[in-house]
Protein backbone atom coordinates (compact mmCIF):
# COMPACT_ATOMS: atom_id res chain seq x y z
CA UNK A 1 0.00 0.00 0.00
CA UNK A 2 2.94 2.34 0.56
CA UNK A 3 3.62 4.78 3.38
CA UNK A 4 0.62 6.91 4.33
CA UNK A 5 1.36 10.29 5.92
CA UNK A 6 -1.21 12.68 7.37
CA UNK A 7 0.04 16.27 7.18
CA UNK A 8 -1.11 19.07 9.49
CA UNK A 9 -0.43 22.75 8.77
CA UNK A 10 -1.39 25.51 11.23
CA UNK A 11 1.46 28.03 11.18
CA UNK A 12 -0.60 31.17 10.53
CA UNK A 13 -4.24 31.64 9.52
CA UNK A 14 -4.90 28.60 7.30
CA UNK A 15 -5.89 25.26 8.82
CA UNK A 16 -4.94 22.46 6.48
CA UNK A 17 -4.74 18.67 6.41
CA UNK A 18 -3.46 16.44 3.62
CA UNK A 19 -3.06 12.72 3.06
CA UNK A 20 -0.16 11.35 1.03
CA UNK A 21 0.77 7.82 0.00
CA UNK A 22 4.51 7.85 -0.59
CA UNK A 23 4.82 10.96 -2.82
CA UNK A 24 1.29 10.71 -4.24
CA UNK A 25 -1.11 13.33 -2.90
CA UNK A 26 -4.51 11.83 -2.09
CA UNK A 27 -6.18 14.90 -0.56
CA UNK A 28 -5.37 18.44 0.51
CA UNK A 29 -8.00 20.41 2.45
CA UNK A 30 -7.54 24.06 3.47
CA UNK A 31 -9.84 26.17 5.67
CA UNK A 32 -9.14 29.88 5.39
CA UNK A 33 -9.96 32.47 8.04
CA UNK A 34 -11.87 35.46 6.64
CA UNK A 35 -12.21 37.03 10.09
CA UNK A 36 -8.88 38.85 9.68
CA UNK A 37 -9.96 40.87 6.64
CA UNK A 38 -11.77 43.48 8.74
CA UNK A 39 -8.60 44.06 10.80
CA UNK A 40 -6.27 44.46 7.82
CA UNK A 41 -3.98 41.67 9.01
CA UNK A 42 -3.81 38.43 10.96
CA UNK A 43 -4.85 38.72 14.61
CA UNK A 44 -2.95 35.92 16.44
CA UNK A 45 -5.60 35.32 19.13
CA UNK A 46 -8.40 35.01 16.56
CA UNK A 47 -6.22 32.77 14.38
CA UNK A 48 -5.59 30.25 17.16
CA UNK A 49 -9.28 30.13 18.07
CA UNK A 50 -10.24 29.50 14.45
CA UNK A 51 -7.68 26.69 14.23
CA UNK A 52 -9.30 25.03 17.24
CA UNK A 53 -12.66 25.16 15.49
CA UNK A 54 -11.37 24.00 12.11
CA UNK A 55 -8.78 21.32 12.74
CA UNK A 56 -11.05 18.35 13.51
CA UNK A 57 -13.45 18.83 10.57
CA UNK A 58 -10.55 19.60 8.21
CA UNK A 59 -8.71 16.39 9.14
CA UNK A 60 -11.92 14.39 8.90
CA UNK A 61 -12.59 15.82 5.43
CA UNK A 62 -9.04 15.08 4.25
CA UNK A 63 -9.27 11.44 5.34
CA UNK A 64 -12.65 10.95 3.67
CA UNK A 65 -11.52 12.51 0.39
CA UNK A 66 -8.42 10.30 0.41
CA UNK A 67 -10.42 7.18 1.17
CA UNK A 68 -8.09 6.46 4.07
CA UNK A 69 -9.11 5.30 7.55
CA UNK A 70 -7.24 6.29 10.69
CA UNK A 71 -5.74 2.84 11.19
CA UNK A 72 -4.09 3.06 7.74
CA UNK A 73 -2.01 6.12 8.70
CA UNK A 74 1.68 5.37 9.34
CA UNK A 75 2.64 8.76 10.82
CA UNK A 76 1.46 12.34 11.25
CA UNK A 77 3.65 15.23 10.09
CA UNK A 78 2.98 18.64 11.60
CA UNK A 79 4.37 22.16 11.30
CA UNK A 80 6.60 22.86 14.29
CA UNK A 81 7.59 26.32 13.08
CA UNK A 82 8.19 29.04 12.19
CA UNK A 83 4.85 30.77 12.65
CA UNK A 84 2.43 32.20 15.21
CA UNK A 85 2.87 30.44 18.54
CA UNK A 86 -0.84 30.11 19.29
CA UNK A 87 -1.56 28.68 15.86
CA UNK A 88 1.36 26.25 16.04
CA UNK A 89 0.22 25.05 19.46
CA UNK A 90 -3.12 23.95 18.05
CA UNK A 91 -1.53 21.80 15.35
CA UNK A 92 1.11 20.39 17.69
CA UNK A 93 -1.41 19.53 20.41
CA UNK A 94 -3.79 17.88 17.95
CA UNK A 95 -0.94 15.81 16.51
CA UNK A 96 0.17 14.66 19.95
CA UNK A 97 -3.31 13.50 20.90
CA UNK A 98 -4.04 11.91 17.52
CA UNK A 99 -0.77 9.94 17.33
CA UNK A 100 -0.96 8.88 20.98
CA UNK A 101 -4.45 7.47 20.44
CA UNK A 102 -3.33 5.49 17.37
CA UNK A 103 0.11 4.54 18.64
CA UNK A 104 1.92 5.96 15.59
CA UNK A 105 4.90 8.34 15.33
CA UNK A 106 4.75 12.08 14.75
CA UNK A 107 7.16 14.01 12.57
CA UNK A 108 8.13 17.65 13.03
CA UNK A 109 8.42 19.75 9.88
CA UNK A 110 10.10 23.07 9.21
CA UNK A 111 7.53 25.19 7.37
CA UNK A 112 10.14 26.81 5.11
CA UNK A 113 11.74 23.54 4.05
CA UNK A 114 8.26 22.26 3.28
CA UNK A 115 7.64 25.13 0.86
CA UNK A 116 10.72 24.02 -1.06
CA UNK A 117 9.92 20.30 -1.10
CA UNK A 118 6.46 20.98 -2.55
CA UNK A 119 8.13 20.42 -5.92
CA UNK A 120 8.36 16.69 -5.21
CA UNK A 121 4.63 16.09 -4.73
CA UNK A 122 3.13 13.76 -7.32
CA UNK A 123 -0.52 13.71 -8.35
CA UNK A 124 -2.40 10.54 -9.17
CA UNK A 125 -1.05 10.78 -12.72
CA UNK A 126 2.51 10.83 -11.34
CA UNK A 127 3.87 12.63 -14.41
CA UNK A 128 5.24 15.81 -12.81
CA UNK A 129 8.88 16.73 -13.37
CA UNK A 130 11.03 17.23 -10.28
CA UNK A 131 14.24 19.24 -9.84
CA UNK A 132 17.60 17.51 -9.96
CA UNK A 133 19.98 18.01 -7.04
CA UNK A 134 21.51 20.40 -6.38
CA UNK A 135 19.00 23.07 -7.30
CA UNK A 136 18.63 26.72 -6.35
CA UNK A 137 15.33 27.82 -4.83
CA UNK A 138 14.03 31.36 -4.46
CA UNK A 139 11.75 31.15 -1.42
CA UNK A 140 9.58 34.24 -1.06
CA UNK A 141 6.70 34.74 1.36
CA UNK A 142 5.16 37.29 3.68
CA UNK A 143 7.76 36.64 6.35
CA UNK A 144 10.78 35.31 4.49
CA UNK A 145 12.88 35.94 1.39
CA UNK A 146 15.66 33.42 0.92
CA UNK A 147 17.97 31.94 -1.68
CA UNK A 148 18.54 28.28 -0.85
CA UNK A 149 20.85 25.69 -2.39
CA UNK A 150 18.99 22.37 -2.04
CA UNK A 151 21.50 19.51 -2.01
CA UNK A 152 18.95 16.79 -1.20
CA UNK A 153 15.64 16.57 0.73
CA UNK A 154 17.56 16.68 4.01
CA UNK A 155 20.34 19.19 3.35
CA UNK A 156 19.62 22.79 2.41
CA UNK A 157 21.97 25.77 2.59
CA UNK A 158 20.69 29.34 2.83
CA UNK A 159 23.07 31.54 0.83
CA UNK A 160 20.97 34.70 0.99
CA UNK A 161 18.13 36.04 3.11
CA UNK A 162 16.41 39.31 3.90
CA UNK A 163 18.18 41.41 6.50
CA UNK A 164 14.95 43.19 7.44
CA UNK A 165 11.54 42.93 5.75
CA UNK A 166 10.46 40.20 3.34
CA UNK A 167 9.19 40.73 -0.21
CA UNK A 168 5.68 39.65 0.76
CA UNK A 169 5.57 42.18 3.56
CA UNK A 170 6.67 44.92 1.14
CA UNK A 171 3.84 43.97 -1.20
CA UNK A 172 1.24 43.94 1.57
CA UNK A 173 2.36 47.14 3.34
CA UNK A 174 2.68 49.15 0.13
CA UNK A 175 -0.67 47.83 -1.08
CA UNK A 176 -2.18 49.15 2.15
CA UNK A 177 -0.70 52.57 1.40
CA UNK A 178 -2.57 52.46 -1.91
CA UNK A 179 -5.82 51.73 -0.10
CA UNK A 180 -6.07 48.12 -1.29
CA UNK A 181 -7.84 45.54 0.92
CA UNK A 182 -6.11 42.78 2.89
CA UNK A 183 -4.31 40.66 1.86
CA UNK A 184 -2.74 43.34 -0.29
CA UNK A 185 -0.33 41.30 -2.41
CA UNK A 186 -2.88 39.58 -4.67
CA UNK A 187 -4.91 42.78 -5.06
CA UNK A 188 -1.77 44.72 -6.02
CA UNK A 189 -0.86 42.02 -8.54
CA UNK A 190 -4.24 42.30 -10.27
CA UNK A 191 -4.15 46.10 -10.27
CA UNK A 192 -0.59 46.13 -11.65
CA UNK A 193 -1.75 44.31 -14.77
CA UNK A 194 -3.63 47.48 -15.71
CA UNK A 195 -0.71 49.86 -15.19
CA UNK A 196 2.61 50.94 -16.71
CA UNK A 197 5.54 49.32 -14.83
CA UNK A 198 7.93 51.96 -16.18
CA UNK A 199 5.88 54.98 -15.10
CA UNK A 200 7.65 55.51 -11.76
CA UNK A 201 11.11 54.57 -10.48
CA UNK A 202 11.90 53.58 -6.91
CA UNK A 203 15.27 53.10 -5.26
CA UNK A 204 16.71 49.61 -4.99
CA UNK A 205 19.01 48.49 -2.15
CA UNK A 206 22.69 47.97 -2.87
CA UNK A 207 23.72 45.00 -0.76
CA UNK A 208 26.78 42.86 -1.26
CA UNK A 209 26.35 39.12 -1.62
CA UNK A 210 22.97 37.49 -1.99
CA UNK A 211 21.06 39.06 0.92
CA UNK A 212 17.86 41.02 0.39
CA UNK A 213 16.42 44.19 1.93
CA UNK A 214 12.97 45.68 1.41
CA UNK A 215 12.65 48.06 4.35
CA UNK A 216 14.19 50.95 2.44
CA UNK A 217 11.88 50.40 -0.50
CA UNK A 218 8.82 50.55 1.75
CA UNK A 219 10.05 53.81 3.28
CA UNK A 220 10.87 55.41 -0.07
CA UNK A 221 7.46 54.42 -1.41
CA UNK A 222 5.79 55.99 1.62
CA UNK A 223 7.74 59.25 1.23
CA UNK A 224 7.12 59.29 -2.52
CA UNK A 225 3.36 59.11 -1.98
CA UNK A 226 3.50 61.68 0.82
CA UNK A 227 5.31 64.23 -1.35
CA UNK A 228 3.07 63.69 -4.38
CA UNK A 229 -0.10 63.95 -2.29
CA UNK A 230 1.04 67.33 -1.02
CA UNK A 231 1.16 68.52 -4.61
CA UNK A 232 -2.00 66.71 -5.71
CA UNK A 233 -4.41 65.16 -3.15
CA UNK A 234 -5.85 62.94 -5.90
CA UNK A 235 -2.44 61.61 -7.02
CA UNK A 236 -2.87 58.05 -5.73
CA UNK A 237 -6.33 57.61 -7.18
CA UNK A 238 -5.25 59.03 -10.53
CA UNK A 239 -2.16 56.81 -10.79
CA UNK A 240 -3.03 53.78 -8.68
CA UNK A 241 -2.52 51.15 -11.40
CA UNK A 242 0.79 52.68 -12.53
CA UNK A 243 2.00 52.88 -8.94
CA UNK A 244 1.13 49.22 -8.39
CA UNK A 245 2.85 48.14 -11.61
CA UNK A 246 5.98 50.19 -10.94
CA UNK A 247 6.28 48.96 -7.35
CA UNK A 248 5.76 45.36 -8.43
CA UNK A 249 8.43 45.66 -11.11
CA UNK A 250 10.88 47.06 -8.56
CA UNK A 251 10.34 44.19 -6.11
CA UNK A 252 10.57 41.56 -8.84
CA UNK A 253 13.75 43.15 -10.22
CA UNK A 254 15.36 43.02 -6.78
CA UNK A 255 14.45 39.35 -6.39
CA UNK A 256 15.57 38.38 -9.87
CA UNK A 257 18.90 40.25 -9.79
CA UNK A 258 20.05 38.26 -6.77
CA UNK A 259 18.70 34.99 -8.17
CA UNK A 260 20.54 35.54 -11.43
CA UNK A 261 23.82 36.29 -9.68
CA UNK A 262 23.47 33.33 -7.33
CA UNK A 263 22.77 30.91 -10.17
CA UNK A 264 25.81 32.16 -12.09
CA UNK A 265 28.10 32.12 -9.07
CA UNK A 266 27.05 28.64 -7.94
CA UNK A 267 26.93 27.24 -11.47
CA UNK A 268 23.40 25.88 -11.00
CA UNK A 269 20.82 25.85 -13.79
CA UNK A 270 18.08 23.97 -11.91
CA UNK A 271 15.98 26.84 -10.55
CA UNK A 272 12.85 26.58 -8.41
CA UNK A 273 10.37 29.08 -7.01
CA UNK A 274 8.45 28.60 -3.75
CA UNK A 275 6.41 30.41 -1.10
CA UNK A 276 3.34 32.62 -1.11
CA UNK A 277 4.85 35.34 -3.28
CA UNK A 278 5.63 32.73 -5.96
CA UNK A 279 1.95 33.20 -6.92
CA UNK A 280 2.76 36.71 -8.15
CA UNK A 281 2.20 36.82 -11.90
CA UNK A 282 5.05 39.25 -12.63
CA UNK A 283 7.56 37.12 -10.71
CA UNK A 284 6.43 33.95 -12.48
CA UNK A 285 6.69 35.70 -15.84
CA UNK A 286 10.13 37.12 -15.01
CA UNK A 287 11.59 33.74 -14.09
CA UNK A 288 10.22 32.20 -17.30
CA UNK A 289 11.79 34.97 -19.38
CA UNK A 290 15.10 34.69 -17.54
CA UNK A 291 15.11 30.92 -18.05
CA UNK A 292 15.09 31.46 -21.79
CA UNK A 293 18.09 33.80 -21.56
CA UNK A 294 20.12 31.76 -19.06
CA UNK A 295 19.17 28.25 -20.22
CA UNK A 296 17.65 27.48 -16.81
CA UNK A 297 15.53 24.44 -16.12
CA UNK A 298 12.79 26.00 -13.98
CA UNK A 299 10.19 24.66 -11.59
CA UNK A 300 7.22 26.85 -10.66
CA UNK A 301 4.66 25.39 -8.22
CA UNK A 302 0.94 25.22 -9.02
CA UNK A 303 -0.94 28.12 -7.44
CA UNK A 304 -2.60 25.74 -4.96
CA UNK A 305 0.86 24.90 -3.54
CA UNK A 306 2.11 28.48 -3.19
CA UNK A 307 0.11 29.39 -0.09
CA UNK A 308 0.28 27.51 3.22
CA UNK A 309 -1.03 23.97 2.80
CA UNK A 310 -0.62 20.57 4.40
CA UNK A 311 0.47 18.83 1.18
CA UNK A 312 3.90 20.37 1.58
CA UNK A 313 4.01 19.24 5.22
CA UNK A 314 3.07 15.69 4.22
CA UNK A 315 5.75 15.39 1.51
CA UNK A 316 8.41 16.66 3.92
CA UNK A 317 7.13 14.26 6.55
CA UNK A 318 7.40 11.40 4.06
CA UNK A 319 11.11 12.04 3.50
CA UNK A 320 11.75 12.27 7.23
CA UNK A 321 9.77 9.07 7.76
CA UNK A 322 12.14 7.26 5.40
CA UNK A 323 15.03 8.18 7.69
CA UNK A 324 13.13 7.38 10.88
CA UNK A 325 13.29 11.00 12.10
CA UNK A 326 10.43 11.02 14.58
CA UNK A 327 9.55 13.64 17.19
CA UNK A 328 9.44 12.98 20.92
CA UNK A 329 6.25 13.36 22.96
CA UNK A 330 7.57 16.44 24.77
CA UNK A 331 8.27 18.41 21.58
CA UNK A 332 7.14 22.05 21.59
CA UNK A 333 6.41 24.43 18.70
CA UNK A 334 8.88 27.19 17.81
CA UNK A 335 7.73 30.60 16.57
CA UNK A 336 11.22 31.20 15.16
CA UNK A 337 12.83 28.23 13.46
CA UNK A 338 15.79 27.97 11.12
CA UNK A 339 17.44 25.32 8.99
Amino acid sequence: MGTVILGIESSCDDTSAAVMRDRELLSNVVATQDVHIQYGGVVPELASRAHQQNIVPVVDRALKLAGISRDQIDAVAFTRGPGLMGSLLVGTSFTKGFTAALGIPMIEVNHLQAHILVHFIQSEKGAERVPEFPFLCLLVSGGHSQLVVVKDPYEMEIIGRTIDDAAGEAFDKCAKLLGLPYPGGPHLDRLASEGDPHKFTFNKPRLQGFDYSFSGLKTSFLYFLRDRLKENPAFVEQHKADLAASLQKTIVDILMNKLRRAATTKGINQIALAGGVSANSALRSAIVQEAGKQNWDIFIPPLSYTTDNAAMIAITGYYRFLKGEFASEDIAPMAKMYF
